[in-house]
């Protein structure tokens, strides 16, 4: 991996404190996964799910100052923490990449007000987002909406197909959460429905794209699975009080899963889950 590059793009994105180690470990993933998919200079980019603008700053880098990348999120501008979207959009635009980006949050992508003429974009890019839509036919209506505007697909996801004993704690942590957040109306959470590969081919299939080429990319390095272990541990239980209504059962299995989850970092140490990365036509 060329630190450089790293470098490069990591100046130009929103930094917590003064230490950038965790943004480079971050931006080196993305890279990965955007290199998989050969991004190349002048290709046009939809991204949606861009969030705080992780992949959306490797996607600009890599397209150029003759490409064009437009990121779109249904979060508002205040959500994100430490570092909101609106913190972390400000900056990206004011950076070197800012003139090739353009970034809507707060935007619907199944609303009425957004559409594209057919197609506007070389490559959509769906990174580390899937697990925040609300249901199975949430992202397949953004899924086979999208199919018009690009030529291609590129989706990226965490891979629940645990391959070693330091992911089962990732693992176990976004099960937790994926259960309690059945009984949510709504929901700010990281984690609102957890989507299997298989779950997500199955979708992509159905909304008109056909997969070409697969790869699972692990990235050990990633804080991920330690920052949702800590998250589950310590919030699980305001989660749970904050459901209107979930079975007295499953709040005992959840309890008893938090117990498993406690012992497991304690014997092992935390590494993120692989991720899986799919090229559609």
């Amino acid at each position: 991996m060329d630190e450089k590059i790293i470098e490069e793009i990591v100046d130009c994105m929103a930094i917590y404190g003064n230490d950038s180690t965790i943004q480079k470990i971050q931006t080196a993933h993305r890279l990965k996964l955007a290199q998989f998919c050969s991004i190349k200079k002048g290709m046009r980019v939809l991204e949606i799910g861009c969030g705080q603008g992780d992949t959306t700053a490797v996607l600009a880098h890599l397209v150029g100052e003759e490409g064009f990348v437009h990121g779109i999120d249904v979060a508002a501008a205040d959500y994100g923490s430490p570092i909101t979207l609106g913190e972390a959009t400000r900056h990206l635009k004011a950076s070197k990449l800012g003139a090739q980006i353009q970034i809507n949050l707060a935007t619907d992508v199944i609303g009425d007000e957004i559409d594209f003429p057919e197609p506007s974009f070389d490559i959509v890019v769906l990174s580390h987002c899937s697990w925040y839509f609300q249901s199975a036919e949430q992202l397949a209506a953004v899924l086979k909406k999208a199919r018009k505007w690009g030529k291609t697909l590129c989706f990226a996801e965490w891979d629940a197909r645990v391959t070693n004993i330091e992911q089962y704690p990732h693992f176990l942590a976004v099960l937790i959460q994926a259960q309690y957040e059945v009984y949510k109306e709504t929901s700010i959470s990281n984690i609102r429905t957890l989507f299997t590969a298989e779950d997500i081919k199955k979708i992509i299939q159905q909304t008109g794209w056909e997969i070409q080429k697969e790869n699972i990319i692990f990235s050990p390095e990633l804080q991920d699975g330690e920052w949702e272990v800590d998250f589950t541990i310590q919030d699980y239980a305001s989660e749970l009080m904050a459901v209107d209504y979930i079975p007295e059962k499953l709040v005992l299995l959840l309890h008893s899963e938090i117990l498993i989850l406690k012992e497991a970092i304690q014997k092992n140490a935390i590494k993120p889950m692989s991720t899986y990365v799919l090229i559609c036509n």
